[in-house]
């Protein structure tokens, strides 16, 4: 595994077919990248196949410094994970628009693709074991409480990277929708996750969180496609 394949990334929800229209202009920095589409179940084999295909040729490209897959459990959703060097790096992706012509027949509804800008964003503690587990959070809060959930979700960041199983935490902004964020986990493994659910200072986020949001909390738990 490459190190810059442990460059933090990340996430967002929904299966809109195009970026937000207000992006911001993020040229100088570096911009995170993920797209999210369900399959029909008797399709995942095929769409992993292709995906991981996708990935291969996206990380031999320039300015990208990460590429996964991710498998949701329980369910037939993918999303890839992108980081690149800046927007026109990312803008210069030769693969994408292939990969999700061949994918469009095995779909169900279209691609959710989302820009982000890193607010909080570390270095991975170390290699990430093959049965890791992946949790891509979309927070959306009300335009008014932006200020106060990018503190909070900071906040939160700093105290999970430092439980036993926590590998990664990263803070995504979407690009265009400053009161939208994408919080990007790796655990261990499943109880490891469990124990940082249930770890004092994320209840206390939690509970604080709530009434700001104005769409629930929707955490979704993913396996890397190898």
């Amino acid at each position: 595994m490459r190190y810059s394949r442990l460059f933090p990334i990340l996430a967002a929800v929904g299966l809109a077919t195009a970026q937000p229209a207000a992006a911001q202009d993020n040229a100088s920095g570096p911009v995170y990248i993920v797209t999210y589409f369900d399959v029909a179940p008797a399709a995942t084999t095929q769409s992993a196949a292709l995906s991981r295909q996708y990935a291969e040729a996206a990380r031999k490209q320039d300015g990208n410094a990460e590429f996964e897959v991710l498998a949701e459990i329980g369910r037939p959703r993918y999303a890839t994970l992108a980081a690149w060097r800046d927007r026109k790096a990312g803008d210069a992706d030769s693969q994408g628009a292939a990969f999700r012509d061949k994918l469009q027949p095995l779909t169900v509804g279209g691609f959710g693709v989302r820009s982000h800008s890193g607010a909080a964003v570390a270095t991975a503690k170390r290699r990430l074991p093959a049965d890791a587990i992946y949790v891509l959070t979309h927070v959306d809060v009300f335009p008014t409480f932006k200020d106060q959930a990018l503190e909070l979700v900071k906040t939160q960041a700093e105290a999970a990277r430092k439980d036993a199983g926590n590998l990664r935490y990263d803070v995504l902004q979407w690009d265009g929708h400053p009161n939208h964020f994408t919080l990007v986990e790796v655990w261990r493994d499943r109880k490891a996750f469990d124990a940082g659910a249930t770890a004092p200072h994320n209840k206390e986020f939690r509970q604080k969180m709530t009434p700001l949001e104005g769409a629930l909390y929707d955490e979704r738990l993913f396996r890397a496609v190898r």
